[in-house]
């Protein structure tokens, strides 16, 4: 029996699962799906924006996998020098198969960009998507003003949720402090800015007009800052999906003024943040307060370049959206300029040579690029080298069942009756607030929760 631990429960984890149990090359393959968080489904539950229920219904698809005979989840099981080695995982599996994304955000390097109020937008996510991790709060309290510091999906999100009422997220799974501080918020003018133009925005056109749906919303698109892109007027010689997006602002950029509304969504395009600058003494203690921008043109090779003009735009509240960025692992090579492990086919590469049974998948394999479905045929791709490597990884004997060996290292997994009481207990929260499922947001609560599994 082929014996296969996959560290991170998110869709790469969970495509690699379902890749080996799905199989008939090799037969009875067996996987342990490991996390150190006690839920699994990685950024389809703390990623994916509450207000996008059809997203996160994937997790349905998830669970079906994760449900299998064939397959366990073990949650709170962390992989490092302080906890479970990773040396010490290899010796209890055939084979270690590494999901485990990039954990990190990257940074602007720009001066203030430390000043209070301003954060990642993975932070934001974060506290709205209840991770257990997240100790941040306060970041909408006092502002008046909020500046999104990039044009991707995620910047979007934030966005949206920045913009959307108390009434339209109260039937999320969003905890009941984010809603509540959400709910009071006086943040009533948002800016989304992207340092190159239009035709280069990364965000999805699907999300792009879900800004123009939102109830008593106003969206300002200035036409002069879409005709410096290049490929504003005559946009045919773009992919399909950019060239949509391009199209979408065009039709606000040349709308009619609408009534007025409480909200307005100001998308900005070709303005670099070289620095965010702190209120006066006296006027918000030292927090931020505004962002320069320099004002770029198209460089004619795909970038930009500064013209020494700039703008502040005001801002008490600075979400910097981005990118990911994968963080080194314990006891595995890293290559620092990509974030990502060294792999040949997602055979782990160390010193120029495959390490054996140690595989990788997802975005520490790749970089954090693609959608949640990019992360099958990566998966397969990782699959199916290690189907190949398993005659010789079945030469190595490893213990009946490593779930033995863990419980004898000191560690009590959550299983997936730990998960399902986790869930019930969600749901009752939900109940009592006279809400659908909420979502607990904190290490106590949901250990507590995993604890009350049934007939316990």
């Amino acid at each position: 029996m082929l014996r296969v631990a996959v560290v991170g429960s998110g869709p790469s984890g969970v495509y690699t699962a379902q890749g080996l149990v799905q199989q008939s090359l090799v037969p009875g393959v067996r996987v342990d799906v490991l996390d150190r968080l006690p839920c699994p489904y990685g950024l389809v539950r703390y990623g994916v924006a509450p207000d996008h229920e059809k997203i996160k219904s994937l997790q349905n698809n998830l669970r079906t996998v994760l449900e299998d005979e064939r397959v366990r989840f073990l949650g709170g099981i962390r992989i490092g020098p302080d906890a479970l080695p990773a040396a010490r995982l290899r010796e209890l599996y055939h084979a270690v198969v590494y999901c485990v994304g990039a954990a990190t955000d990257r940074h602007l390097g720009v001066p203030g960009e430390e000043l209070p109020g301003s954060w990642s937008a993975t932070e934001f996510v974060s506290w709205y998507s209840a991770h257990p991790d997240s100790g941040a709060e306060g970041f909408v309290l006092g502002a008046r003003s909020a500046v999104v510091i990039g044009v991707g999906n995620v910047a979007v999100d934030v966005t949206r949720i920045l913009a959307r009422g108390a009434a339209e997220l109260s039937p999320t799974d969003m905890p009941q402090s984010a809603l509540t501080a959400l709910a009071a918020s006086q943040v009533t003018e948002i800016s989304m800015v992207g340092r190159r133009g239009p035709s280069q925005a990364r965000f999805t056109t699907k999300e792009l007009r879900e800004l123009g749906a939102l109830p008593d919303t106003e969206i300002v698109v200035d036409p002069g800052e879409l005709e410096l892109d290049p490929a504003y007027n005559d946009p045919s010689g773009l992919p399909a999906a950019n060239r949509r997006n391009v199209e979408v602002l065009r039709g606000w950029a040349s709308a009619p003024p609408r009534n007025p509304a409480s909200r307005s969504i100001r998308l900005r395009f070709f303005l670099r943040p070289v620095e965010l600058l702190a209120g006066k003494e006296g006027d918000g203690g030292g927090r931020v307060d505004s962002v320069r921008f320099e004002r770029t043109v198209p460089d004619g090779h795909g970038g930009v370049t500064g013209t020494g003009r700039y703008e502040d735009i005001d801002a008490q509240l600075v979400l910097r959206s981005v990118g990911y960025r994968g963080v080194p692992l314990d006891g595995l090579p890293f290559d620092a300029q990509h974030g990502t492990v060294p792999h040949l086919a997602g055979r782990v590469v160390r010193d120029g040579a495959i390490a054996p049974g140690e595989y990788v998948a997802g975005w520490i394999k790749r970089g954090p690029t693609g959608v949640i479905g990019t992360n099958r045929p990566c998966a397969k791709e990782t699959v199916t080298s290690l189907l190949q490597d398993a005659e010789t990884l079945l030469r190595r004997e490893v213990p009946e069942d490593p779930l033995v060996a863990l419980r004898a290292e000191g560690l009590t997994p959550v299983e997936w009756a730990g998960w399902q009481a986790i869930e019930r207990a969600e749901a009752e929260l939900g109940a009592s607030l006279g809400r659908g499922v909420v979502k607990l947001p904190d290490w106590a609560s949901l250990l507590a929760a995993a604890a009350r599994t049934a007939g316990a």
